[in-house]
């Protein structure tokens, strides 16, 4: 899809949450848009916050966790609705504190790398799990 100057940019920060070599998704509840996929956490970078920021805030919010940011990946651009463009920005990550309670999801997934193409996930998310799949042993070692 071609962006022009008329198309908003919506910076949308999410979390590749690794733990014992397996990655955490969470899928939509009902209540949420795109209900029923799957997608990593995380949430609208807000006015005044850095994409890191956001995430913590974000993942404490959804999770009840506290997260420590390891690395920036590469981000994936998506279009759900026109004049709209989602700037998804993952960053891998550890739980530092915390169990994960989901407060806005309907379901949580632990997933190792052969797993991950048997989730029905949101356009968006579907070029970062390609990645991970592709990278899945350096990642996992980090």
């Amino acid at each position: 899809m071609l962006s022009g100057s008329s198309m908003q940019t919506i910076p949308v920060s999410c979390a590749i949450i690794l733990r014992d070599h397996h990655i955490l998704a969470v899928k939509r509840s009902e209540s949420m848009p795109l209900a029923g996929f799957w997608e990593f956490p995380g949430g609208k970078v807000e006015k005044g916050e850095s994409p890191p920021e956001s995430l913590v805030r974000e993942i404490q919010e959804e999770l009840q966790v506290t997260i420590q940011i390891k690395k920036e990946l590469p981000h994936s651009k998506h279009s759900y609705t026109e004049g709209k463009l989602i700037q998804l920005i993952p960053f891998l990550a550890e739980i530092s504190a915390g169990e994960v309670h989901l407060v806005e999801h309907e379901e949580v997934r632990w997933l190792g790398a052969k797993e991950l193409f048997q989730l029905n996930w949101a356009a968006a998310d579907v070029p970062i799990v390609q990645f991970l799949h592709d990278n899945w042993s350096e990642l996992v070692a980090f």
